[in-house]
């Protein structure tokens, strides 16, 4: 399945607009959550998605 990790800056710039495949949304949450810590952005406001479903939020 097709996953978008998106960051937003305050001004409603991307700061990263990521895409993954991964079989379960459990892997890709995990992986989401480990891409945000790793470029420092678990509390920037960001989404991941797939097929329009959203499965991790922060703002």
């Amino acid at each position: 399945m097709n996953y978008a990790l998106t960051v937003f800056a305050k001004d409603g710039s991307l700061l990263l607009n990521e895409a993954f495949d991964y079989s379960s949304d459990q892997e890709a949450i995990s992986y989401g959550r480990q891409r945000l810590e790793e470029e420092g952005y678990s509390h920037t406001t960001h989404r991941l998605v797939r097929s329009g479903k959203l499965l991790l939020f922060y703002r």
